[in-house]
């Protein structure tokens, strides 16, 4: 842990449009990896379009590695269904952490990262700033599956003592 930057909280807002695995809908939660750090949300029963709202935190050493999205389908009596896969760096979000935004009105977009092959952003990504704090909300098309997207936010959280960026 001495090489701990600090830690990203990731809000996973939503499903939009997931496949269906099941008979008519899908029992959807997503797992996040970073290196061998593993987290994962609650399910959502009987939902193409869940809302999870909910706060999945990763402690930063390399800002290098991606962070990968995986969702799934829960299933009682037999092995979970994937559900399409995402992943994201966080190298952009990092920079924006080292500059200064203290004096910045409430808001601010402080750098723009854009779809492309390279990343699995289904729409233009901003982070903000607001208070001296970065924030960026992501919309990421899943792949290996027919449809599907997951909303989420990333929020920095620094630590006392930790190494500054």
């Amino acid at each position: 842990m001495d090489n701990l930057l600090g830690l990203l909280r990731i809000r996973i807002n939503r499903g939009i449009n997931l496949a269906v695995r099941d008979v008519r809908s899908s029992d959807p939660y997503v797992v996040v990896k970073m290196g061998k750090q593993k987290l994962k949300t609650h399910v959502i029963r009987k939902d193409i379009n869940p809302e999870w709202n909910e706060d999945l935190t990763l402690s930063i050493s390399d800002p290098d590695l991606p962070i990968k999205l995986t969702v799934y389908d829960h299933d009682t009596f037999t092995k979970d269904d994937k559900m399409g896969y995402a992943e994201f760096g966080i190298k952009e979000f990092v920079k924006a952490m080292r500059m200064n935004l203290r004096d910045l009105p409430a808001g601010t977009v402080v750098a723009r990262v854009l779809p492309s092959r390279q990343n699995y952003l289904a729409e233009e990504s901003c982070i903000t700033a607001t208070d001296g704090k970065i924030s960026q909300n992501m919309c990421l098309r899943l792949k290996n599956v027919e449809c599907g997207e997951v909303e989420l936010a990333l929020h920095w959280i620094d630590l006392p003592g930790s190494k500054s960026l």
